[in-house]
């Protein structure tokens, strides 16, 4: 990451907590470095911290870092940064994604609001006004399909249940047991079922080959008339000219976040519709809230310092099903 992002991101109270959980005896080192100090930096690192942009940590790169023991990064999927050879070696890896969670939680369920309320106006909905009581839509009673019980997904599930609502929610995910979903709350389903019975569709699922276009142009033309499409995860994982075409015709309405490519062209069709609403990737952590991610990476430190289990520790099986 940038030092301007650093900075926000690690805060100076947290800057102090790292230096004295290590027992720095210098100042934390910032901005830029060349690459002969980055190779002095590393040949004496046995904790290294990254974030966004961080090249990958090759075997050249590890051959220059003989101490390294464990990676914490200070953002979310690690796939990008980390190579076959850190977990050769053994290292330990640590993501704070589960601190990026809660704001991509809170910005599905306000899009579950708004789409439950039925916010986003066609061009014919006000052609005459606002529309009649009698035509409104609400929230109470409705079924909401998830697709991925992710670290997302499944915070969106507990936040959907513990509503007054009354949601029923459908879940979909290979990975996930009729037992499992019955406790987190859902309803298990293939993904055709989930598309055909629910109102709203939210998308929580990794991106992986298999799950490029998982909302297809079938599956979407599953989902009801006056559906919804959420997508928070990735892009890809909705067929965009397939959506446009449903929403185009009026037939389902979209909330996304991420798209395919990203960004979209500034003429693409999904930029003008008045039922789509296309946000610039800003469901993670932005702005203050970019801190959260600081402040778990510190603590990591200061559980690796302290010899108790990471949270966010990953291991080299759990990347085949994360995003």
């Amino acid at each position: 990451m940038g030092a301007e992002v650093a900075e926000r991101v690690f805060t100076p109270d947290l800057r102090e907590r790292l230096a004295r959980s290590v027992q720095l005896t210098e100042p934390l080192l910032s901005g830029p470095l060349t690459t002969t100090e980055a190779a002095a930096v590393l040949s004496t690192t046995e904790v290294l911290i990254t974030g966004w942009g961080c090249p990958p940590l090759t075997p050249g790169i590890l051959a220059s870092a003989p101490a390294l023991r464990a990676v914490v990064h200070a953002a979310g999927s690690v796939k990008p940064m980390v190579t076959e050879a850190v977990w050769d070696r053994g290292i330990i890896v640590s993501s704070a994604a589960d601190a990026n969670a809660d704001p991509v939680v809170a910005f599905t369920l306000a899009a579950i609001t708004f789409a439950a309320k039925g916010a986003l106006p066609t061009a014919a909905a006000y052609a005459s006004g606002w529309p009649p009581f009698t035509d409104r839509t609400g929230a109470d009673a409705r079924t909401i399909g998830v697709i991925g019980a992710s670290r997302i997904g499944r915070r969106v599930i507990t936040a959907l249940r513990a509503s007054d609502a009354g949601f029923h929610v459908l879940l979909t995910d290979p990975y996930v047991t009729r037992a499992e979903a019955a406790e987190l709350g859902a309803e298990p389903v293939d993904l055709p079922t989930l598309c055909e019975r629910s109102s709203i569709v939210t998308v929580h699922a990794p991106q992986l080959p298999e799950t490029r276009h998982l909302l297809n142009a079938d599956m979407l033309k599953r989902i009801p008339d006056g559906g919804v499409v959420i997508n928070t995860a990735r892009g890809s994982l909705v067929d965009t000219e397939a959506l446009a075409r449903e929403c185009g015709a009026g037939r389902l309405d979209a909330f996304l976040d991420v798209t395919d490519p990203e960004p979209l062209p500034a003429d693409h069709v999904l930029l003008r519709l008045p039922n789509v609403l296309v946000t610039p990737h800003v469901a993670g952590a932005q702005g203050s809230e970019v801190r959260r991610l600081g402040e778990y990476a510190v603590s990591e430190v200061e559980r690796y310092v302290a010899g108790v289990r990471l949270r966010g520790r990953l291991l080299r099986e759990d990347l085949a099903r994360l995003a």
